[in-house]
């Protein structure tokens, strides 16, 4: 198909479509009067024209002539020039349209003016109140510093003083500690000595724990060679061993010990009779010698055991 020979068509079609569009666009932008104009020229009947103007309202009565005044008001027309003409009158002046009032402009009242000498002694005072009140806060500043420094001085005083208490304390405890040290060693080396010499003053007739024939007393004090009298003062003899007592026990006063006892010399109870001249102290001390011992002597003296004896015991 040749497409040559359809393009002249085409622009003249594209052209025509573009002048009727610029009619029609012309055509709609004619004012209504238009219209009527040219139906009523070419002689056509109003009812064929599309177009209809609408008519100013009529209102019913006189035509009132009035001049708008004011500031919406339109200036009056200017006269027409008339070139004067000799031995004429004048034309009479024309009256001018009456001002609008000015409007009021409101008034403004002038500042006062600066005074021309400040007084001086107001801002002097001034000064010198807030120099005032700068020296009480720093010397209100200074008062706490000094008073919380004082706190801190107290507060390091007794932690020293609790420090040196305890120190104190601490050498009173080794002090006690070697006191009583020493008197258990001072107390073992008289038990020693009184071991050493009760050895010595022993008999030889194979009774070690029992001393001589001329010194043998009975639990009452009294010479007695009899093995019964020999027991008792076996007994004694292990109660002094193991005795420590205080030292204001006069050694001429004796004390009445009540010992209950198991076979073999085990040692149950022992108590101090109400006779008994010591303290309490005193009191004490033999009570402990015998629950010191232990178990009493019993070998050899199997015959005269008895499971309650009631000796006095002398220092």
């Amino acid at each position: 198909m040749d497409e040559s020979r359809w393009t002249p068509k085409a622009v003249v079609l594209a052209a025509l479509l573009h002048l009727g569009i610029v009619g029609f666009l012309f055509l709609a932008v004619l004012p209504c009067s238009t219209y009527e104009s040219l139906f009523s020229a070419l002689g056509l009947p109003a009812s064929m024209n599309p177009i209809s103007c609408e008519k100013p309202v009529q209102l019913a009565g006189e035509v009132i002539d009035a001049t708008i005044v004011g500031i919406t008001g339109s200036p009056p027309p200017k006269p027409p020039k008339v070139k004067p003409s000799p031995n004429t009158e004048p034309p009479p002046p024309s009256a001018t349209p009456p001002q609008p009032p000015p409007t009021p402009q409101p008034t403004k009242s002038p500042l006062p003016p600066p005074p021309e000498h400040p007084d001086i002694k107001d801002q002097e005072r001034v000064v010198e109140e807030a120099a005032e009140k700068a020296a009480e806060a720093k010397q209100l500043q200074e008062e706490k510093e000094r008073q919380r420094q004082s706190e801190l001085d107290a507060q390091a005083a007794q932690q020293k003083k609790l420090e040196q208490q305890k120190k104190i304390d601490d050498l009173l405890k080794q002090m006690d500690a070697a006191s009583a040290h020493t008197k258990t060693v001072t107390s073992k080396a008289a038990q020693a000595q009184q071991q050493l010499a009760d050895l010595k003053n022993a008999s030889d007739n194979a009774n070690p724990d029992v001393p001589k024939a001329d010194q043998l007393q009975t639990g009452q004090n009294g010479p007695d060679n009899t093995l019964r009298a020999q027991y008792l003062a076996a007994i004694q003899n292990a109660l002094k061993q193991n005795w420590v007592g205080p030292d204001n026990i006069p050694p001429n006063q004796s004390c009445l010990l009540h010992i209950v006892q198991m076979p073999g010399g085990d040692v149950v109870s022992a108590q101090v009779d109400s006779s008994c001249p010591y303290d309490a102290a005193g009191r004490k001390s033999v009570e402990d010698a015998a629950m010191r011992a232990a178990q009493l002597p019993y070998k050899g003296y199997e015959s005269v055991f008895s499971r309650k004896v009631d000796m006095n015991f002398k220092p």
